[in-house]
This record gives C-alpha cells, sequence and structure tokens, in this order.
C-alpha cells in the first residue's frame, strides 16, 4: 500500500505514508469513497509498520496476522483493525502532519459524536510448549476500572444532572479554521470541553466524584489457539478499561510467552532435541527414547551413526498458527565419550583399535550442526 521495500526504515515509511494521506485524503478528495478507503488503508499500513511488534507479525504471517484470522475463539491478533473511524485515524497520526490532521476531525462525509473509549490493558501469559501445540483457554482475573455501579457510568447523579456545554452550545464539535497543505479550510473538531457529547455534568455521582469509573477486577476467558509463539498478542476485545463518563472499553493484550522445555528447543513450526547416545550404540545401531511435546516416542539409531546427523519425526513438532500444517522434531546425535577408563576397558579399546574397521575413520564433512542440519534438508 505504502510503495516501500520490506527493509524500510521508520523515516521511509512516514515520508510514504504522509504522500499517501495527501493523496487520497477526503477533503482533496470530496465523495470519492475509493480515495476514502485508500486513506484508511495507507493509516492501517502506517499503523502496522510503524510498530515493531506488529511489523514483525506482518513479516512472518501477513495480513492474517494482523486480524482474527490467524486467532481464535475471544480474537485474533490485533492489527489497525476495522472498525476505526475517520476520526480515530486523525486523531491517532495527527503528530505525523504537525496537527494539521489532528484534533479530532470529522470526515467530509460527516459522522456521529465521538465516543469515548477505555484504555488498553496488557497482561503476559506464559504457555508449556505442549498447551502450545494443542491450544489452550486461560482463565485471567484483571484487575481494572469498571463503570460505576452508582451512577453506571455516567459520573452524573441523575438524568437530571447535565446542562448544555457552554463551548460548543451543545452540538458537540466547535468550527475552526487551519491553513493546511490544501489552503485555508473550514473544519469541525470535537468540543475539548464535553468531548463531543454536548453537555456538562452540573451535579456529580457522590460515590465516584463524576469519573464514572472505580476499581474492579473481571475473570475473562480466552482461547488461546495452538501453534503462538513468543511474543505474539492476542486482543479481546471490550475487555480492558472502562473510560470515564461512559463509552466503550479499551481492550486486553494478552502476550504470549514460552516456558523453556528441559530437553526441546522451538524452532519456528519445529522441536530440536540434541541426543546423547553411547559410541557403543552409535556403532551397533539400537532403539532409544526422545522427548515429545505430549509424552516420549522411540527411534532406531542405524549401525554406524555418526555424530550430528540428524533425524526426523515427521509431524510431531509445532502446528502452524494460521493452520498451515505441522513442524518436525529433529533429533540431532551426538556421541558420549568416556573420559576414564579402568584397564580392562582400556584393554578391549585398544584391541577394538587393532582391527582392521577401526584403523581409518570415515570421512565426515567439517560442519557444526547447523550446517548438517541445513545439508539435511537439501
Amino acid at each position: 500500500m505504502l510503495g516501500v521495500a520490506k527493509n524500510a526504515n521508520a523515516d521511509e515509511i512516514k515520508k510514504a505514508y504522509r504522500k499517501a494521506a495527501i493523496k487520497y485524503h477526503p477533503d482533496k478528495n470530496p465523495g470519492d469513497k475509493e480515495a476514502e478507503e485508500k486513506f484508511k488503508e495507507a493509516a492501517e499500513a502506517y499503523d502496522v509498520l510503524s510498530n515493531p511488534d506488529k511489523r514483525a507479525r506482518y513479516d512472518q504471517f501477513g495480513h492474517a496476522g494482523m486480524n482474527g484470522a490467524a486467532g481464535g475463539g475471544a480474537g485474533g491478533f490485533g492489527g489497525f483493525g476495522g472498525g476505526f473511524s475517520m476520526e480515530d485515524i486523525f486523531s491517532q497520526f495527527g503528530d505525523i502532519f504537525g496537527g494539521h490532521f489532528g484534533g479530532g476531525f470529522r470526515s467530509s462525509g460527516g459522522g456521529g459524536r465521538r465516543v469515548n473509549r477505555g484504555s488498553d490493558i496488557r497482561v503476559r501469559v506464559k504457555l508449556t510448549l505442549a498447551e502450545i501445540a494443542a491450544g489452550v483457554t486461560k482463565k485471567l482475573k484483571i484487575t481494572k476500572t469498571v463503570a460505576c455501579d452508582k451512577c453506571g457510568g455516567t459520573g452524573a447523579r441523575d438524568s437530571n444532572s447535565y446542562a448544555t456545554c457552554a463551548t460548543c452550545n451543545g452540538t458537540g464539535y466547535v468550527t475552526r479554521v487551519e491553513n493546511t497543505f490544501f489552503g485555508r479550510m473550514q473544519s469541525q473538531g470535537v468540543c475539548p470541553t464535553c468531548g463531543g457529547t454536548g453537555k456538562v455534568i452540573s451535579a456529580p455521582c457522590d460515590k465516584c466524584k463524576g469519573e464514572g469509573t472505580q476499581r474492579g477486577s473481571e475473570v475473562v476467558e480466552i482461547a488461546i489457539p495452538a501453534g503462538v509463539g513468543e511474543g505474539m498478542v492476542l486482543t479481546v476485545a471490550g475487555k480492558g478499561n472502562a473510560p470515564r463518563h461512559g463509552g466503550v472499553n479499551g481492550d486486553l493484550q494478552v502476550v504470549i510467552e514460552e516456558e523453556a522445555h528441559p530437553e526441546l528447543v522451538r524452532d519456528g513450526n519445529d522441536l530440536i532435541h540434541n541426543l546423547n547416545i553411547p559410541v557403543t550404540t552409535a556403532i551397533l545401531g539400537g532403539t532409544v527414547e526422545v522427548p515429545t511435546v505430549d509424552g516420549r516416542a522411540k527411534i532406531k539409531i542405524a549401525p554406524g551413526t555418526h555424530a550430528g546427523k540428524v533425524l526426523r519425526l515427521g509431524g510431531k513438532g509445532l502446528p502452524d498458527v494460521n493452520g498451515y500444517g505441522r513442524g518436525d522434531i529433529l533429533v540431532v546425535v551426538d556421541l558420549t565419550i568416556p573420559s576414564k577408563l579402568n584397564t580392562e576397558e582400556r584393554r578391549l579399546v585398544e584391541e577394538l583399535s587393532r582391527q582392521p574397521g577401526f584403523q581409518k575413520a570415515e570421512s565426515v564433512r567439517n560442519q557444526n550442526i547447523f550446517e548438517r542440519m541445513k545439508s539435511f534438508f537439501r
């Protein structure tokens, strides 16, 4: 949308967004719905690319990582989202244009009064590999601001405890004239006194002192889909803080953390296990046990197995968060060499060393473990 390279820096992204916003701004394209949609798309693109966490998810999962398609149950991975109005865009990105687009402007096509929105809450949830593999439902007790139970969140003593806002005369908006990129323009902004409601509280609630909120808590149940990863964020709409004087609650953002597994290391959807076997097993072959996310599995070691050999357990890794298959468990073989031998053991080893099969070591490329793993897939 912005026409920037994948490795574009913050300044390049901001410059591209500024150019697109000017080109598709509703005031420059009155009545042009296509231009208005492109204006919103540009804002969404900038919101994603200017946020390191969202940009990382977009790089990994594409557009699916920015909406509910990647999530499940209570919420998906929140991007800019489709619920932002033109006012939200102007308000959120006003700093980029030095205030010309800020201040709660309405779009050219009009719009309703501004709705108060509570702040978001961010919590962290630790998951085991088993929970990540299967998906899990978590119950979280969230301490937050909730609507006052006496006034219902309005902040007023009763329905008669309001007066018309003197700043906007009850309209909810104030008119102002500014010099913008497009010349001298008259525009409407949300009234700073009443916040767009057109009225002010004359007699505040005696419990919340006119705030409309109080401290409280709520138990939130969230379904976490299988395959999530470290740093991913699941958004539960409407479970954040309640706003002052009524409106809509903010969101609950759940940040995923992975608990370290004692024997498995995650690499994308694959899991890596370093398997130590005795030299005798490497020479003669045998059957050994390796860990999986939900237990253990037996695998066969072929006679003559070298250190660094990678064995694959297909489909035993983690599921893709978007449902595109499942990873593998990659078992990297390592040999346990005894550091001390008794007299009899040394005699036997020396006798073996004189046998023809032990006279010359087979040629093995000088590679580290990761290089060997790469060659495994070639």
